[in-house]
């Protein structure tokens, strides 16, 4: 699976066929191959225990999920939170670094953050139970599907005749405490910027089926490479292959670190798209650019 698309302008390429959108801006670094002994030892002392931990993590969370609905419903108060401690065991195996600052929001609400990279699923949800929303199309593609699954992926359908449906059912997970993350950038980056948010995706925070005092929590993620290595190692975007990018992640001689910035809830009252579209990215922008320029002070 690659990142591949048709040009179009902005730096933002669309594929026809998919309708999803790659940002172009910039030539990706060479992903480094597996180099030897070393490196492939790397690959399976990293791979392996990260796969387990996930096998064991789906074979576990089914009963649980079960049991949760019997008693819940569709409230997710157990498996939400061991998601993340799977989460963070995966990144434990692989030898990222993993590190928050702020707190999961209370109430009602949803999460909107900047997005890099596949390791996004690992890191976001170690910081704070969350469900992703996301393209159905994503249903398809291999491995990640996987994950997709355990985490119990909100999908969603780019066709207007759905909007309303789907408004719907975007508004019951809400009432029923999920927090729904989404990327405003539409794409994914090169980790080091955060690209202007869409305010089409805020109009669906304003229906007036979702719960009362509603609120909208900021997330930044900031991903630091491992030493001498270019700074936008983690990131996934362009043409990258996941396989390509999974096996430069494990076969590194040594691992970066990534940070979670929980920035303050911003409440949706009184506010328009275009308002509350904009106050998010100002707080996920400054999040990420103040954490870069902090860690590049202090080298």
């Amino acid at each position: 699976m690659t990142r591949q698309s048709a040009e179009t302008s902005g730096g933002i390429r669309i594929d026809p066929g998919r309708g999803d959108a790659t940002w172009r801006a910039g030539v990706p670094p060479a992903l480094p191959r597996p180099s030897g002994f070393r490196g492939w030892w790397r690959v399976v002392r990293r791979g392996v225990p990260a796969i387990l931990v996930l096998l064991a993590g789906v074979i576990l969370i089914l009963p649980m999920r079960g049991t949760e609905r019997l008693v819940y419903g569709a409230r997710r108060p157990w498996t939400g939170p061991y998601v993340g401690v799977v989460c963070r065991l995966v990144l434990s195996c692989i030898g990222i670094g993993w590190r928050r600052k702020g707190q999961p929001m209370r109430g009602p609400g949803a999460v909107v953050a900047n997005h890099s990279s596949w390791l996004d699923i690992l890191a976001m949800n170690a910081a704070m139970p969350i469900f992703f929303v996301s393209k159905a199309e994503v249903r398809g593609w291999p491995g990640i599907n996987i994950l997709t699954a355990v985490t119990n992926t909100h999908f969603v359908v780019r066709d207007p005749k759905h909007a309303r449906a789907q408004a719907l059912e975007f508004a019951a997970r809400i009432r029923a405490g999920h927090r729904l993350l989404f990327f405003p950038e539409g794409t994914s980056t090169d980790g080091r910027r955060v690209l202007p948010f869409k305010p089409t995706l805020f109009q669906g925070f304003l229906d007036p089926d979702l719960p009362d005092g509603l609120a909208i929590q900021p997330m930044s993620v900031i991903y630091h490479a491992p030493p001498d290595a270019d700074p936008r190692f983690y990131g996934w975007w362009a043409d990258m292959a996941l396989a390509d990018h999974l096996l430069a992640v494990l076969s590194a001689p040594r691992q970066g670190s990534v940070d979670v910035i929980l920035h303050a809830p911003i409440s949706v009252a009184d506010e328009t798209r275009k308002t509350l579209s904009l106050k998010c990215e100002i707080a996920v922008r400054q999040g990420l650019e103040g954490n870069i320029l902090a860690v590049e002070k202090s080298d």
